[in-house]
Order: C-alpha cells, then structure tokens, then sequence
C-alpha cells in the first residue's frame, strides 16, 4: 500500500494542524482572559455578597425592631413589678395594658421565683415550676431569647423574651415575660428598600438555636447551609459565603450579627438569582467559545484559501506517478501566487515528463531494431560461413579435415542458432533466460541427432532475465555442452541415451547451470578426445571453450565422469539488470559497440 492509499488520521490532514497550531498559540490569550474574566467574576461574586449582607442587614430590621421593642418591654415590666408584687390585680391590669398597646404580644406576664404565673394579661393563672424551659429562664443570669413551639397558655409557636425580676434588696423575685407569636413575626408586608428577591431571613442565637425564619410554618430548613452549622457561624463579623444549601441547591449566604453574642441573621439568597451567578458562567464561556469559533475559522479558512487546491494537485500527481498519463484540470483559480506558481511548475513538469518519455520510447524502439538488425546480420554471416564450410567439405579427401571441418562447423551453426534466438527474444537491457535456452536446446538437438540413436531430452529452465552480456557466453556454453553431450551420450543396450539440462537460481544473486548425459564404454573412451577432464590435464577444444564462455561468466566449469553419467556444472553470479540499463543509455556512445 503506498502513501496515497493509506488511511489517514484527522490529525495528520494540513486543515487541522494549521488550525491546531493556531489554536496553541492563541491558547495563553485564552488562558489570560479566562484568568482575567475569573477574577472579574471573582470581584463580582464579592460584590454580590457584600450587597447581600446589605440586603440580610435590611431584611432582618423588621424582626430586630419588634425584637428590641420586646426586649426594652420586658426591661421595662421588670422594674415596674416590685411595686406590685403584692397586688397581682394591679400587676395583672398593667399586664393587659401592655399587651393592648400592640398586636404584636402574645401573652405578657410574670412567673414568680415559684413557677407560678398570677400575673398576667390572660388574667389566667398558670404553673411552670415543672416546664424544662422555665427552669432555664429562671437559672439565667440575665435577659434570654427563647423559642417554645407549643407554649401552653399562648398555644401558638412564640419567641419568649424573658428578664430577672429583682427587689430592690436583690432578691430575685422572678422573670417578666413577653411572647412575640412568629406569624407576627414573618409578616407578609414588604421592607422599604429591599428588593423582591426570593431572599430567605433566619434569625439563630450564639448557640445556633433558630428563633424566627421567614417561612417559619412551611418549613426553613431547606435554605440553610448543607455543610456548615449555625453555631460554626457565630462570630462578631458579618460573613458571606456561596455553598450548596440542604435542599440540594447552590445558595449565596450572609451572616449578620444582629446583638453580638446573642442574636444573629442568616440571609439566604439562590444563587441563579444573584448578579455574581450571571457573572460567573459567562467570563469562562466567553473566552473558551471564542478560542474555539478561532479554531473553526482557521480550519475553514485552510480549507478555502490551501487545501482545496492542494487537493486537486494531490490527486493529479498521484494519478500521474501511478503512471496515468491523463494530467487532466489542474487549473487553482483564485488560489494564492504560491499555489499557482506551483501548479504551473507541475503542469511544466508534465509537459516535459510526457516529451521526454516519448522520446526515450522511441529512441528504444530505434536502438531494438538496430540490435536486432545486428543479430540478424551476424546470424545470416554465420549461415554464409557454414554453407562455405560444408563446400569445403565436400572437396577434401582427408577424413581427418572433414571431421573438423564439421565440429566447427556445427559450432558456427550453434553459433548461427543463438544470434537467432537473441534476434528473436532480445531486448535492450535483459533477456529472459529461459526462452533463449530452450530454444538453443531444442535447436541443437534437433540439428546434431543421429537417427539410428534415440535420445531422451529433459529441460528445466527458471525465468532469470539476464543482460545480454551474460545471456550470450551462457548460450554459448550451453550450446557446445549440449552439443557435446548429443554427440558422445550412450547407453547400454536395449536402453535409451538420457539427457539433462538445467539452469537454476542458487540465491537472490546467483545461479546453476547443468549438463548431464549417459555415457556408456565406447561413449566414454570416445569422449575423451573431444572433452577431456581438467583435472585429468585434457586440453580439448570443447574443453577450453567452456572454461572461456565460464570465465566470461566470473565462474568455473566443473566437469565430472563416473556411474555411467558425464556432467558439467557452472556457478555464477548473475549481474543485476541496472547495469545493462546504464550501459545502453543513450548518452553512452559506446552502448551501441556489437561487441561490447
């Protein structure tokens, strides 16, 4: 699979690194502003908090009013009440008289050091000597805030305020009490200057005990903090804070203290409804939008401006290296001079590419016919010499002389042979081992048998192409082996002469070539003559043409007798066809030498 054709991430497309590296370099931006827009929605946040303890300050001036009304009543009741602690008629009527002043009280009375109410504005008599909350009124040392949910003369939820009652011989005489009702206390009626916002008022003491809550019947509970306790909000300061409420949603805080060490407001606001909440999101949503609309229009603009012209070359230059020679429209109108230069230098190169190549095909085709000219010629040549020979032939009288006039003879028609073959087969840089040898092979036999001898004939042939330059010499050794072997291979009687021919790839670079044929007694005395052994010191003509056509090859012939067989074997290595390519190139003159 080559480059073209592979798969190819979203990442490695130019579209996208162009806009990746442009989204990385205006990332610090991004960051610097997102850092910028948190602190202003920091400042914003604070802004809202501090606006909202305002708000808690303003809300809660109401319940701190009535509450300072009552403490100051009940401050009052407890120095008027040693007068008339004797005369609980009289103590009684001014009871009623301060609980008819305003709408506000419950219940206004006084509980003696005994637990016992005679004094009151009910006018009904009541013992608290056993209730809990009297017992720690009564143990106070000074005025206390109280909350009963069920008290048992008023019989609604109240907010007890409660001060010693003291002679003037600092006997303690008992506690005055006024009772604010906490419907009093949560009135509907709007606050001058607070804005109408869902803001939730809750009054604790210093141990965190709630006294008053705006939704004091339907329930409070859910707009406290979820995480942090009343008592833990106790302090001289007031305190602002943002935190996920009880109920499950995000809430703006303000703690104020209202009496300090006493009395304190919590104001509770929902956190969508603040100016910080609508601060908040955007600063952050802003700046990472914006990055990202850079990252889109950078990708979009490669897009247009690069890549679709890009494109469009990519695929004619793919196309024309996969050896389509159909450039076809490579035209990039209002593309950049960069681009435009580019595909006119590419459809320049094309335009060269295709004449050169025109060229080239025609001057190979010139150089084809003339090699093959030159085989044909040679082969007609060798033909003329051989028929001269034969003439020859017929005039002399010595058996001898004739007997070599037609082994050479035979060589030059063998010779004759394979320049026909390579007029037939050969191309300018390689030559397919296989045909020229089978041919040579099938040629040879078929001129040098004898038919009063059968001869069995066995081939195997690899498809090596080879340069001409070795493809010639290993015909040739071919050729007078075989034609050796045709003319000394036997067998004894009643059997059939064998011969074998073989050309095989040992390796990636090298090669065998094998003859083998029977040879029976008369065969192997007759031999000797002709095709003598290196070893045994012959010095044959076959024998020294072989050695030449192998040493043209860079190997060795090994020539072996023995069990009734004579073989010839050849290793070589075969030369790579680059090197026939560089010698017919047509810058070197010398290519065109027949004999080189």
């Amino acid at each position: 699979m080559n480059e073209g054709s592979r798969p190819r991430k979203l990442t490695q497309h130019l579209g996208f690194q162009i806009a990746f590296l442009l989204a990385i370099v205006l990332l610090p931006l991004t960051a610097i502003s997102v850092a910028r827009s948190a602190e202003l929605a920091s400042e914003a946040r604070a802004r809202s908090e501090a606006a909202l303890v305002g708000e808690t300050m303003h809300a809660a001036a109401r319940e701190m009013q009535f509450i300072q009304e009552a403490r100051g009543t009940v401050a009052t009741l407890a120095g008027a009440i040693p007068a008339f602690v004797d005369d609980m008629a009289a103590c009684s009527r001014i009871m009623r008289d301060v609980a008819a002043a305003t709408d506000r009280y419950s219940l206004v009375a006084f509980i003696d050091a005994d637990g016992l109410m005679q004094c009151s504005s009910s006018g009904d008599p009541h013992d608290f000597s056993g209730n809990p909350l009297w017992q720690h009124l009564n143990g106070a040392p000074g005025p206390s805030i109280v909350v009963n949910r069920t008290p048992p003369v008023s019989g609604t939820s109240v907010l007890g305020i409660s001060h010693p009652v003291i002679d003037a011989d600092g006997r303690r005489l008992g506690i005055a009490s006024v009772s604010l009702p906490h419907l009093a206390l949560a009135s509907d009626a709007p606050v001058e200057g607070l804005s109408q916002s869902p803001l939730q008022i809750v009054t604790f003491d210093a141990e965190g005990t709630v006294l008053t809550a705006s939704d004091w019947t339907s329930g409070y509970e859910d707009v406290l903090p979820a995480k942090r306790t009343l008592f833990s909000l106790v302090g001289s300061r007031p305190l602002s804070f943002t935190a996920r409420s009880a109920g499950g949603a995000v809430r703006v805080f303000s703690v104020v203290p209202l009496v300090p060490d006493q009395l304190y407001a919590l104001g509770s606001w929902p956190a969508d409804q603040t100016e910080a909440d609508s601060l908040w999101s955007l600063p952050f949503l802003f700046p990472v939008l914006t990055w990202l609309a850079s990252f889109v229009v950078a990708w979009l603009a490669a897009q247009h401006l690069v890549i679709r012209h890009i494109r469009k070359l990519r695929h004619s230059l793919i196309s024309f290296a996969g050896g389509n020679r159909f450039v076809g429209d490579i035209s990039v109108p209002g593309a950049a001079i960069e681009i435009r230069e580019i595909a006119d230098a590419y459809e320049s190169m094309t335009e060269t590419v295709l004449h050169d190549e025109a060229k080239l095909e025609d001057m190979v085709h010139q150089m084809e016919v003339l090699l093959r000219e030159v085989h044909h010629r040679v082969k007609n040549n060798l033909q003329l010499i051989a028929s001269i020979m034969n003439m020859q032939m017929r005039r002399t009288r010595s058996e001898e002389a004739r007997r070599t006039l037609k082994g050479l003879q035979d060589r030059v028609m063998s010779l004759a042979s394979i320049h026909r073959e390579l007029y037939q087969t050969a191309g300018l840089s390689d030559v397919h081992s296989d045909e020229l040898l089978s041919a040579i092979v099938r040629q040879i036999t078929g001129m040098t048998a004898y038919p009063e001898r059968e001869l069995a004939v066995h081939t195997a042939f690899a498809d090596i192409r080879m340069t001409p330059d070795q493809a010639v010499p290993l015909a040739l050794l071919v050729a007078e082996a075989v034609t050796n072997a045709v003319k000394y291979a036997s067998a004894p009687a009643g059997e059939r002469a064998q011969l074998w021919v073989s050309f095989a790839r040992q390796s990636e670079t090298r090669a065998m070539v094998q003859v083998r044929n029977t040879i029976g007694t008369e065969g192997a005395t007759a031999a000797d003559d002709e095709f003598d052994t290196r070893e045994q010191g012959g010095a044959g003509l076959g024998t020294q043409l072989v050695a030449a056509f192998a040493m043209q090859l860079g190997g060795t012939a090994n020539m072996t007798k023995g069990g009734g067989f004579h073989e010839l074997t050849l290793e070589f290595d075969v030369r790579p066809l680059s090197d026939a390519e560089q010698r017919f190139t047509p810058l070197n003159a010398a290519a065109m030498e027949p004999g080189r």
